[in-house]
């Protein structure tokens, strides 16, 4: 982050700080907050973006003895970011449990993934083409998506390159470029971001209202409503939930596993939901219609108001992020 003096700061202190966006985070306990840190140093760059550096994979140990929920902490981290870095060492190409399980979270973000050899001129030009190779044979069940993810190969740090340094320097400036490019787009990019988050929370809304109206008529007087409402729970595809709400202009790619709503569910039973009419109001309309509103009209509309100014800043603000060895 940027700031003036250098300095570190404790993740008790962060999660307080009301100008900061990490409050959130208290919720994953004190055990994450004593390995959270913050770094404030004086940066042009860091006034534009904030760089998160998180834990290395460990194959070779339970999740549990990080001593926080590692899983969680990084969804909420990925939830937040414009670009997500995976960083390999040419000697440590290993794809266990907890990376099968990173990817599995940045599933539906494959567009914003950056896969990133490190310390590439530590290994010779023919080693580098075998690790190149086995790093993508080890991701490939990984990353399902006809287009994989960017590569960047190089040795990413202040020392000379000890090995290809024309290759390198090139990959270095391509990758500072993506990053440059990102903090140009960043308006749009979260304007985007809100309207897809709005999409979801229309699907969600339409698929919870489904659940609830098989209930309703699927639920008799003399026949239990709690056995009822499992078996729609558990056989959504039985009551045509997920193939009705197709008609309501969502895409099946967008919709979520039905185990996820098996979950949901048994967190908050299905009996206790109301239909969706019934958060309506004469003053301020249905809460749907607000949503879908903001989906068709708003946020696009706001999306070309900023298109003008963008442009603008693209010559003024950021000229361009350059690398230098």
């Amino acid at each position: 982050m940027a700031g003036e003096p250098p300095k570190t700061t404790d993740g008790m202190v962060l999660v307080t700080d009301r100008k900061k966006p990490f409050s959130s985070l208290s919720k994953y306990g004190q055990g994450f907050l004593e390995h959270l840190a913050g770094l404030t140093m004086p940066s042009e760059l860091l006034e534009l973006i904030t760089l998160v550096d998180t834990p290395g994979i460990i194959e070779n140990r339970k999740q549990q003895e990080r001593g926080y929920p590692f899983n969680n902490v990084m969804k909420w981290f990925t939830d937040r970011s414009d670009l997500i870095f995976v960083v390999f060492d040419p000697t440590k190409l290993d794809v266990g449990l907890e990376l099968e399980t990173l990817f599995r979270l940045l599933k539906g973000r494959e567009a914003q993934v950056r896969i990133i050899l490190n310390k590439a001129d530590s290994v010779s030009e023919q080693e580098l083409m075998r690790v190149y190779g086995a790093l993508f044979w080890g991701l490939q069940p990984l990353i399902n998506v006809t287009e994989p993810p960017r590569l960047y190969i190089g040795s990413f740090w202040t020392k000379p390159y000890q090995t290809q340094p024309e290759l390198f320097l090139k990959e270095e400036i391509s990758l500072l470029d993506d990053i440059n490019e990102i903090v140009q787009n960043r308006i749009e990019k979260k304007i985007a971001f809100i309207r897809h988050h709005a999409i979801l929370v229309r699907i969600h809304a339409l698929l919870v209202d489904f659940y609830h109206k098989a209930f309703r008529q699927h639920s008799y007087l003399f026949k239990n409503s709690d056995s009822v409402a499992a078996d729609i729970v558990s056989n959504p595809e039985k009551y045509k939930i997920y193939q009705s709400i197709l008609a309501f202009n969502v895409s099946k790619y967008d919709l979520p596993e039905p185990h996820i709503y098996e979950e949901f569910f048994n967190i908050t039973a299905l009996p206790t939901y109301k239909e969706l009419t019934a958060h309506c109001s004469y003053f301020s309309g249905c809460l749907l219609d607000n949503i879908e509103r903001a989906i068709n009209s708003d946020l696009p509309n706001l999306l070309d108001s900023v298109h003008p100014q963008s442009c603008k800043s693209k010559q003024s603000s950021c000229s361009g992020v350059k690398g230098n060895k």
